[in-house]
């Protein structure tokens, strides 16, 4: 009896918690040192979502006297190689009684690749308020996986998606993901309004992470697929699909506040991320999102600035 091939195999969210694996190496520049392995994609260069939460798994090791990440600011200053190890340095900057803040530099190849602050909080009684979650949006169960929505689509023709990146979408970046109104992989399924909406799950929960406590690895992880999506309100919004000749994005500042730490296992089941894109000009645009619980708790929100060029003629 043999095996099935590789591709027959279920999709995991493996590679999320692979990316969020730091060894602690001597430090050349700052305090504390880690290097990561940047994960499979089929672009050029690394998803920049590797950084992201690179850098704040790295800045979370450094923080042991129970205060919780709620804040973080990244700017992205050079592509990086992909399957790649990735120096993260961490400067030490202030250990107060209710805050804590750290910078944190990604090296390769000898040249910093991305710089990042984030700042740490003890937690104080105050008082309470929630964004809403946007109503009446479609059951994740009712609405078709990426897996389902490509399933039919051949690579090739008039978009850039081949086999590889066909793969990728469906189940190869560790979550499922579900759009509303509908993807922007091969054309702007849905209408180019400037609101989306998708449910992300893990394809199967996540797993444990060295030198992370759970709740820890969570917070990593959900700045982890933040990126993923994030550009493409505005992507709609200009009638642009990823797999549209001539396009060219690449993330430049990224911002993320962690307003409460998610109840042990949420992060194993759905989220909804409510996105917008804010602007769009000068080939750049900024989207805008929110994750919430299926009971509409707000865990945290996104900002992020990304180029967007459109050749014409995908010349």
């Amino acid at each position: 009896m043999t095996s099935a091939p590789d591709e027959a195999k279920a999709p995991t969210s493996e590679i999320v918690t692979r990316a969020l694996a730091l060894d602690p190496v001597a430090a050349q520049h700052f305090d504390v040192a880690f290097t990561a392995t940047t994960q499979p994609c089929p672009w050029p260069k690394a998803y920049g979502g590797d950084m992201v939460a690179q850098a704040a798994a790295a800045a979370l090791r450094t923080v042991t006297d129970g205060k919780t990440m709620h804040s973080m600011h990244s700017y992205f200053m050079r592509p990086v190689d992909i399957g790649a190890p990735v120096t993260y340095e961490v400067e030490v900057l202030r250990d107060g009684r209710g805050y804590a803040t750290r910078q944190v530099r990604a090296f390769q190849n000898g040249k910093a690749a991305y710089t990042c602050l984030a700042s740490f909080a003890a937690g104080e009684p105050g008082g309470r308020y929630a964004a809403s979650a946007p109503a009446d949006v479609p059951a994740a169960d009712t609405l078709p996986s990426s897996a389902a929505y490509l399933r039919d689509r051949d690579p090739g023709g008039d978009s850039t998606m081949t086999a590889v990146s066909k793969e990728y979408w469906s189940g190869g970046r560790s979550f499922d993901m579900r759009h509303v109104p509908g993807p922007v992989y091969l054309e702007v399924d849905g209408g180019s309004a400037p609101q989306q909406a998708l449910w992300v799950k893990p394809f199967d929960a996540l797993r444990p992470v060295d030198g992370l406590t759970d709740a820890q690895r969570d917070l990593a992880a959900l700045a982890y697929v933040c990126d993923y999506t994030i550009l493409e309100p505005v992507l709609r919004v200009l009638d642009l699909a990823w797999a549209q000749p001539g396009l060219v994005t690449a993330s430049l500042d990224h911002a993320m506040w962690f307003h409460r730490q998610p109840a042990p296992g949420a992060l194993d089941g759905w989220l909804l991320y409510a996105q917008e894109a804010v602007a769009a000009d000068s080939g750049r645009g900024v989207g805008l999102g929110r994750f919430f619980t299926p009971d509409g708790e707000h865990l945290a929100t996104v900002v992020q600035e990304g180029m967007i060029r459109a050749t014409p003629g995908g010349q």
